[in-house]
């Protein structure tokens, strides 16, 4: 195969901005003009009436469960299909992470899972957009409305991408995004809050400025809180980067789509299943389940096969998050000291998930659909040759666990 897309994709407009904003002198938030241009056409962008620049994607979900009222003990719903954020910012919170499963062909939270957590001292919903596919959120709004929880969205992977043609980021009380290295949208390090929610807009800006408020005097501080600003070199970046988004996120998912149905063809290979609520999808990651006893070889040999072949995949997680060592030993630092005694993870019952971890995930990563459509059919003939040797590459992979 050729070399396929890199990542980041940068050029003229990122210099002139970050030379502009060097030249200046005005490199912090209070005093450049980047951060207030940025905060304001992303979330136009995602449909909302306010966004919060932040130093990264982990603080702005801890921002926003703060914002939200969440009070120590109290219980916020996660899925285990996630990276290690999404449940380390419900700690940071001093609340209790509760794994609700994920649905095996979507890769996201499943409502009924989210329904069956649902105790007296549950607060709020954590729904991950995983690899850019927005969650099942009509589901997810309707526990949150029955139960009177608020609902955040994590759509690190979700920048640009569409659920029945709403925005990822305007679809639950308040979103969170990513901006770090490996995001569709970056600039090294960074995240946003967004919300249409005047009290947790007003709330989240606050927290993230030391606690400020806009009719008290800058030496005032009125909730526990710090500085968590995005820079303006960091805005500067994204404003560039913004004026790709939209025709990459295009680009994107017409690549995933396309590779979607060739692979379908292939026994064992399980795409993301792409409910018709998905307007659009970011693929920040391309998502399948591997059959091996179909496919006719493991997981494993065959993602080294592909690598051979100059495809770039990975298994992804390899174990779910309430496997993580820092919950089944409890390690939370300062943290739910009170609760922590009655807190048992590794009685966690969630087999989608470790399913997905353990045997079936692969992941492709999002540059990767960025090129031309003969990339996408690169990549499926690379997987039909490994399926054409599969009962080969299956006797490699037992004589290697011989060795």
């Amino acid at each position: 195969t050729r070399p396929f897309t890199g990542w980041p994709i940068f050029g003229k407009p990122e210099e002139q901005r970050l030379l502009r904003t060097l030249r200046s002198g005005k490199w912090g938030k209070l005093h450049g003009p980047e951060v207030k241009e940025f905060e304001e056409r992303f979330s136009e962008l995602h449909g909302c009436r306010y966004g919060i620049g932040v130093v990264n994607g982990t603080v702005s979900l801890r921002i926003g469960l703060l914002a939200a009222g969440i009070r120590a003990g109290d219980e916020v719903i996660v899925p285990p299909y996630t990276f290690y954020s999404t449940a380390s910012a419900v700690i940071e919170s001093n609340a209790v992470p509760v794994f609700a499963d994920i649905d095996l062909e979507t890769f996201n939270l499943d409502p009924k899972a989210v329904e069956a957590a649902v105790t007296p001292r549950t607060r709020a919903i954590i729904a991950v957009h995983f690899a850019g596919q927005p969650a099942d959120m009509d589901g997810l709004r309707a526990v949150a409305r029955r139960h009177r929880l608020v609902l955040i969205e994590d759509a690190a992977h979700a920048h640009a991408a569409l659920y029945k043609g709403r925005p990822a980021g305007s679809l639950g009380d308040m979103a969170s995004f990513s901006f770090q290295s490996s995001k569709n949208l970056t600039s090294g390090e960074g995240g946003i809050i967004t919300s249409n929610d005047d009290g947790l807009a007003e709330a989240c800006r606050s927290i993230h400025n030391c606690g400020r408020i806009p009719t008290g005097l800058w030496y005032e501080h009125h909730v526990l809180a710090g500085n968590y600003r995005l820079g303006e070199f960091q805005a500067a970046v994204l404003n560039a980067q913004l004026t790709r988004l939209e025709a990459q996120t295009v680009t994107r998912d017409r690549s995933g789509r396309h590779l979607a149905s060739m692979l379908s063809a292939i026994p064992g290979v399980h795409p993301q299943k792409r409910p018709g609520d998905c307007t659009r999808h970011s693929y920040h990651l391309f998502m399948l389940r591997l059959d091996g006893a179909s496919f006719g070889a493991p997981r494993q040999a065959v993602i080294k096969a592909l690598q051979a072949e100059g495809i770039h995949c990975s298994g992804g997680y390899a174990i779910s998050l309430h496997q993580q060592p820092m919950f089944l030993n409890k390690s939370f630092g300062p943290y739910l000291e009170k609760v922590s005694r009655r807190l048992n993870y590794s009685r966690v019952h969630c087999p989608n998930s470790d399913r997905i971890c353990r045997e079936e995930g692969l992941w492709l990563e999002q540059s990767v659909f960025l090129g031309p459509k003969r990339d996408m059919e690169d990549i499926a003939r690379a997987f039909a040759k490994v399926h054409d040797h599969a009962p080969a590459l299956a006797a490699w992979a037992r004589k290697q666990k011989r060795v």
